[in-house]
C-alpha cells in the first residue's frame, strides 16, 4: 500500500473540507436524516470511534452520514478519510457535518514542521465495527444447493485416518480451477424461509484453511492438500471452497436501491435472541436489491387485541426497534450486524427499508 505523509494528509483534508461546504450549498439532507436537538458543536475523534458511533452523536439515524456529508458513493470509494485527533464540526446553518474546519469556514488544520510517514489506512475510522464482522467476511456461511454439488470435497486421509487436523495431509477430488488456498466446510442446517417454508440455502460450518501441496492433472488421481489450521477437525465427504480476497471492511450505509420487505431467517450461534452486534440472516439477498451497506429497519409485528366494548379483534401496529446493517450478501440470503435495538430481534421479525 501506498504511504502517505501527515503534509500531504492535511492538504487532502482542507481540500476535502472546501469540497465539502461548497456541496453542502445545494444539497439538503433528506427528512429522515434529522439532527438531534441536543446535537453538540464539535466532536474529537479518538481510537476507537465508528463513523456510525460519530454520526449518533448528531443525528437521528446514523445510517444517515453520507447524506449529511452530502457525499455519494461514488464520493467515498476510498472510504480511508476520518482519523483520530481530528475535530468533526456542525454547522448549524447549512445543516450539515464539516471536518476540519470551523463553522466560519476557517480552516483549522495545522501543518507541523517535519515528515512523518504512516500507513494511514491502518489507523483510519471504520464505518462500523470490524471486530464484530470480520469472521463472516470471506468464510462460505452460506452455500446453495447447486454450489455444494460442484465443490471439492475431501475423499480421504494417509494412514486410513478419519479426521484431520491441522498438518495433515488430505487428498481431495474436485475441480480446483487453478486454486491453492481453500476454507474447508461442513453444511450445516438447512435456512428455510420464515414465510413460505421454502429452502435459501444451508448455513455451513467452518473448518479450517488448506493449501494445494500438488495438484493433480487427471480427473482420475486425487489432489494432495496440508491442512493450515483446523478450527474443527475436518473428515471425508467435507467440502472446500477457494478463500475469497480479504474485502474492505468500511462501508457506506445507504438505503437499498429498491423497496425490500424481509424477514430474520436464524440469529447466528443458534440463539433464539439476538441483541446490539449479533448477526442475523434475512431471507431477501442480491436479487432481491440488497447489497453491502444497505440499512434496513427491525419491526416486531403487532400483536392483536380485542376491544371489550364491541369484542372486535384489532391488530395493534408493527413496532419499529432498531436497524440493521447488512455487510454481505448471497443470491437469497444476507447477514446483517444489528446495530441499535430497543428490545431483543426474534426469527421472523421484519427487516424493512426505512420509510
Amino acid at each position: 500500500m501506498k504511504k502517505f505523509s501527515t503534509v500531504r494528509t492535511a492538504l487532502a483534508f482542507a481540500l476535502l473540507s472546501v469540497s465539502l461546504q461548497a456541496q453542502a450549498q445545494s444539497s439538503p439532507a433528506s427528512s429522515k436524516c434529522e439532527f438531534l436537538p441536543n446535537a453538540p458543536d464539535q466532536h474529537t475523534v479518538v481510537r476507537g470511534d465508528t463513523l456510525w458511533d460519530i454520526s449518533g452523536r448528531f443525528l437521528q439515524n446514523p445510517w444517515c452520514w453520507p447524506q449529511v456529508w452530502d457525499m455519494n458513493r461514488e464520493d467515498i470509494k476510498n472510504p480511508h478519510w476520518i482519523y483520530p485527533n481530528q475535530v468533526i464540526y456542525f454547522d448549524r446553518a447549512a445543516n450539515r457535518l464539516r471536518l476540519g474546519s470551523s463553522p466560519d469556514g476557517m480552516q483549522t488544520v495545522k501543518l507541523s514542521p517535519g515528515i512523518r510517514s504512516t500507513r494511514l489506512e491502518d489507523t483510519a475510522i471504520p464505518s462500523i465495527p470490524a471486530h464484530a464482522i470480520e469472521p463472516f467476511l470471506s468464510r462460505p456461511l452460506i452455500v446453495g444447493e447447486d454450489e455444494l454439488k460442484s465443490t471439492p470435497r475431501i475423499i480421504a486421509g494417509t494412514d486410513g485416518r478419519v479426521y484431520f487436523g491441522k498438518s495433515d495431509r488430505v487428498y481431495v477430488r474436485g475441480n480446483l480451477n487453478e486454486e491453492t488456498l481453500f476454507h474447508a466446510f461442513r453444511p450445516g442446517k438447512p435456512l428455510k424461509d420464515p414465510v413460505d417454508g421454502k429452502l435459501l440455502g444451508y448455513e455451513a460450518v467452518y473448518l479450517g484453511t488448506l493449501r494445494v501441496d500438488k495438484a493433480s492433472t487427471s480427473p482420475d488421481v486425487a489432489h494432495s492438500m496440508i491442512v493450515e489450521n483446523a478450527k474443527e477437525e475436518m473428515g471425508a465427504g467435507d467440502h472446500l471452497v477457494p478463500v475469497p480476497p480479504t474485502p474492505i471492511i468500511n462501508y457506506v450505509p445507504h438505503v437499498p436501491s429498491q423497496p425490500v420487505n424481509a424477514n430474520i431467517v436464524a440469529i447466528y450461534g443458534g440463539v433464539s435472541m439476538a441483541g446490539s452486534y449479533q448477526i442475523v440472516s434475512v431471507n431477501r439477498g442480491e436479487k432481491d436489491g440488497l447489497d453491502i451497506g444497505s440499512v434496513l429497519e427491525l419491526y416486531r409485528s403487532g400483536r392483536t387485541v380485542v376491544d371489550r366494548a364491541d369484542k372486535a379483534v384489532i391488530k395493534l401496529p408493527d413496532e419499529e426497534y432498531g436497524k440493521l446493517f447488512i455487510f454481505r450478501v448471497f443470491d437469497q440470503v444476507s447477514y446483517g450486524l444489528i446495530m441499535q435495538v430497543r428490545s431483543p430481534a426474534s426469527v421472523g421479525d421484519r427487516a424493512s427499508s426505512p420509510e
